[in-house]
């Protein structure tokens, strides 16, 4: 029988086992994927905390690539021998998975297996961000957290392609060189400086029209008073803890400004919206536009240390885990 990484309650990484899981046969609409390289996100160690909960026993993981084993009744779109991708549902932390045919995407020619798993959370959350939730324009001045992180890596440098001037923020003298490789012209180190004041200085007290929040409690109170009237919070993660006690009349004051909460979930619910997040994703790293820094690899066998690593901040760029 394959193994997985499961935990039968919710808590820190000693919680995370490698057991072996009963995978069984692809259904109708249901693809058996073998993994070959299994992404690391955020999200993950949220639902192993219990703060987004689910049901338990859990297999984690949000994302990975692989080749199709074997195909369920009805599934017209793949054969054996595919290379796949996929972000969601969760249970990625396995040698074996199996995956909804619709929420799998081909990769092409020229991206390997585990570019591709390093990507696909972070990349398309990346590109509704910039592409949809926000639309980055030429001349933009923006703001994004974890400049060094993966999401941020991709963002940055997608958003200087479009002609945007980017402010990151980083938590480290260590990252900044990984900010401003990535494509920040401006880098502030959270835990030096007052980032709301450089980030008035920079712009010359006008704002920012956007701000891009994957860090949550620590940054986001702050944020608001980054954004130029009527601009746009964007609060996409939690990596230092959940928004809460949150008073909407505060947008008012501070000037007319609005606050979302999206999710990669929503933004490619549909079959078409997610194959065209893929292909513009696919798209900017095939012409190297964007690169995806892979700067942490771990057999998955050990995912409760990468955990360790990536809550204590101790990673940058992407993370993989290799079955």
């Amino acid at each position: 029988m394959p193994y997985a990484i499961r935990i039968h309650q919710t808590g820190g990484p000693e919680q995370m086992r490698w057991e072996q899981v009963e995978v069984g046969k692809p259904g109708p609409g249901e693809v058996l994927v073998r993994n070959t390289a299994v992404g690391l996100n955020y999200i993950d160690t949220y639902q192993r905390t219990g703060l987004y909960p689910l049901p338990l026993p859990l297999t984690l993981g949000n994302e990975g690539a692989g080749v199709v084993e074997a195909l369920g009744p009805t599934v017209k779109e793949f054969k054996k021998g595919d290379r796949v991708a996929y972000a969601g549902p969760v249970g990625s932390y396995g040698e074996f998975v199996i995956r909804p045919a619709a929420r799998l995407v081909k990769i092409p020619s020229g991206i390997d297996d585990k570019t591709a798993a390093a990507m696909m959370l972070k990349g398309m959350t990346a590109q509704y961000l910039l592409r949809r939730t926000y639309k980055v324009k030429k001349g933009d001045t923006i703001l994004v957290h974890a400049a060094a992180g993966g999401v941020g890596q991709i963002a940055c440098q997608w958003a200087k392609h479009l002609g945007a001037t980017v402010i990151g923020t980083v938590g480290s003298d260590e990252k900044v060189a990984v900010a401003k490789k990535a494509g920040s012209k401006h880098v502030i180190v959270l835990t030096k400086e007052k980032f709301t004041e450089r980030v008035k200085e920079i712009t010359k007290g006008k704002g920012v029209p956007v701000v891009y929040d994957g860090i949550g409690k620590d940054t986001f109170a702050d944020s608001l008073d980054c954004l130029s009237p009527l601009g746009l919070m964007v609060s996409y993660g939690n990596a230092s803890g959940p928004v809460t006690q949150f008073n909407p009349a505060i947008l008012a004051q501070k000037g007319s400004l609005f606050l979302t909460r999206p999710t990669l979930a929503t933004y490619t619910a549909t079959r078409e919206d997610l194959l065209r997040t893929a292909r513009e994703l696919f798209d900017v790293v095939k012409k190297k536009i964007v690169k995806i820094p892979i700067n942490q690899t771990y057999p998955l066998r050990e995912a409760a240390q990468a955990h360790r690593d990536l809550e204590a901040r101790k990673t940058t760029g992407s993370t993989i885990l290799i079955p």
